[in-house]
């Protein structure tokens, strides 16, 4: 039966485990409970291909139990049941291990489920997710568990596991190998951060070797053919969509056009247009608004451009777009304004319209009756004081001019024209 070699490869101790000397480098609490033998309930949270399977692995080795494996996307609370049903009968004198993967695709019932075993000690929990745990998993089970986060693997610890690969490979295959100068360092590169990508890509190569061949020479174009958009870690539903989509209004708030363009570009490469340009139009009224007006109108004309144009085209007006806003002068005067606004709303805050601003009414007679507003148009600068708000908040300031030349300007005429100058 083929085995990936990906599989083939797992670490079967902590020293053979690549990357992650932030939680099992020498000294450091994970290795010391593993090497210990006494672990307890865990969740281990990171990326896919960075060592979460491999550590459970090697803690049930470890600490000689018994270990069990659902994965989360399929299994059911009947599975659970099952393996509790076994505990009593089960030669497992050190205990049972229950790696459960994606624990996030579990609803808080069957979450719920496993309480009373890892709380009484029969089962060792060891759950695994890629998205964030406090977000993901429940309370209950988290506050019995200790987080470890995994990061991704860095292009150096990827190398070390491609040479062994090659190695293995090159023997199976009876093989002498060499590589173009950059073709292993864009593989450990480009797996972004996962291993078993880069183990992958390397299988890949030695896979398409023409049969018959006595060397293999592992060049860059095979090597970029094999680990295409690989480096890209993207879920429509996951953590990292909604961090990205952060990153690029957070970089074009900060004024910083090379991080938001760069975000921008990871959106452009999985081809999501739909949610960065939903991202960039609200950035510009969020975040530019009052200071330079015109980047809404200009924005929208862009993000138009581009769901009319598709990619690879679409690039080129929504980077035109990133940028303008990114080096825009910056204002939130109407984000505080309405938000400050709505909150006296929620608050129940609103009391009657001034009569003079009252739609026009009739009595029962039908004569009109005397409003008192003052129109505007009818004095000079077209303004005039008069009381717009209810009686309950007729003093209320819900709008403060930024500190930019737009608004600056827009509030010294007023200024001027209302005598407050």
């Amino acid at each position: 039966m083929y085995q990936p070699l990906a599989d083939e490869l797992r670490p079967r101790t902590l020293d053979e485990v690549y990357g992650q000397e932030e939680i099992l480098g020498e000294g450091k609490v994970l290795r010391r409970m593993i090497e210990s033998g006494r672990v307890p309930n865990l969740i281990f949270y990171g990326p896919s291909g960075t060592g979460k399977t491999t550590v459970a692995n090697i803690i049930a080795d470890a600490t000689k139990r018994t270990l069990f494996k659902l994965n989360a996307t399929t299994a059911s609370t009947a599975d659970i049941r099952d393996i509790v049903a076994q505990l009593d009968t089960l030669l497992a004198p050190n205990g049972v291990l229950l790696y459960l993967d994606e624990i996030q695709s579990f609803n808080k019932r069957q979450q719920q489920s496993l309480l009373e075993h890892i709380e009484n000690g029969k089962i060792t929990l060891i759950a695994s997710t890629t998205e964030n745990p406090y977000f993901y998993i429940f309370n209950a089970i988290l506050s019995r568990c200790t987080v470890f986060e995994f990061k991704p693997i860095t292009p150096a610890a990827a190398k070390l596991a491609i040479d062994r690969a090659i190695d293995t490979m090159a023997k199976r295959y009876a093989l002498s190998v060499s590589a173009q100068d950059g073709a292993l360092a864009h593989i450990a590169t480009s797996c972004g951060g996962d291993i078993r990508k880069a183990i992958n890509a390397v299988e890949a190569l030695f896979i398409a070797a023409r049969p018959g061949d006595t060397t293999l020479e592992i060049r860059l174009d095979d090597a970029r053919a094999v680990t295409q958009r690989s480096a890209m870690r993207y879920d429509r539903e996951g953590d990292n969509h909604f961090d990205c989509l952060s990153a690029l209004m957070k970089s074009i708030r900060g004024s910083d056009p090379d991080a938001a363009i760069h975000y921008l570009a990871r959106f452009l490469e999985v081809g999501d247009l739909p949610a960065c340009c939903r991202r960039i139009l609200c950035s510009a009224c969020e975040d530019i608004g009052l200071a330079y007006p015109q980047a809404i109108p200009i924005v929208k004309a862009c993000v138009d451009a581009a769901l009319q144009l598709g990619m690879p085209e679409a690039r080129l007006p929504l980077a035109d777009a990133v940028i303008l806003l990114a080096t825009a002068p910056k204002s939130n005067s109407g984000y505080l304004a309405i938000d400050a606004a709505l909150a006296d709303v929620r608050a129940g805050k609103t009391g009657n319209i001034p009569r003079e601003l009252q739609n026009v009414h009739a009595d029962s007679e039908g004569a009109q009756r005397e409003q008192g507003y003052l129109y505007p148009h009818d004095y000079p600068n077209h303004w005039v004081k008069q009381q717009y708000l209810p009686d309950i908040l007729k003093n209320a300031r819900y709008y403060a001019y930024g500190e930019n030349k737009t608004e600056q300007t827009a509030k010294r005429y007023w200024d001027e024209r209302k005598g407050e100058a």
